[in-house]
């Protein structure tokens, strides 16, 4: 059974509208792509790699856009198959919303290895990782906070 804390906070990442079955079959999963994330900007910020966050970037960029993380697909194309749980459901707005909050955090983390200073980019990896991390064990998204109280809960879930 999932708690009625992860059920609305699942909501607010634009998750709603989902059956008992599929939420515990994928609510575990759902945290499969932010936990990537937090994993790869935490090696690329104690690297001070701006190339593998440079890498890294782009794909949060197309989270923003796409109705799935591209990490989405290795669950959905590879996990799924040898756990044999369904496929993640498409993000909503306010997850697309927080995908590309991430996109800017990290392109300015790499900036900031890159181009100095680069104790900012130590802080900027170190508070995205521990964002990403946030969610990977809560599911509580700040950047989808964010975007509820922007954007208030009724439009989000009409606009997915």
């Amino acid at each position: 059974m999932v708690s009625n804390t992860v059920i609305k906070r699942l909501e607010m990442q634009g998750f709603c509208d989902l059956n008992a079955a599929t939420l515990r079959e994928v609510e575990p999963w759902l945290r499969f792509s932010p936990a990537l994330c937090a994993v790869i900007v935490a090696i690329g910020t104690v690297l001070s790699s701006e190339w593998l966050l440079i890498a890294l970037a782009p794909l949060a960029a197309l989270g923003a856009v796409l109705p799935f993380h591209p990490f989405d697909l290795i669950y959905n194309l590879g996990v799924s198959r040898v756990t044999g749980t369904g496929p993640l459901p498409p993000n909503g707005a306010p997850r697309r919303f927080a995908c590309g909050m991430g996109a800017v955090w990290i392109a300015a983390t790499a900036a900031s290895f890159a181009w100095g200073p680069a104790a900012l980019g130590y802080a900027l990896g170190g508070a995205f990782a521990a964002v990403a991390t946030l969610v990977a064990t809560t599911h509580f998204c700040i950047p989808s906070f964010i975007y509820r109280s922007i954007f208030g809960w009724q439009r989000a879930a009409t606009a997915e």
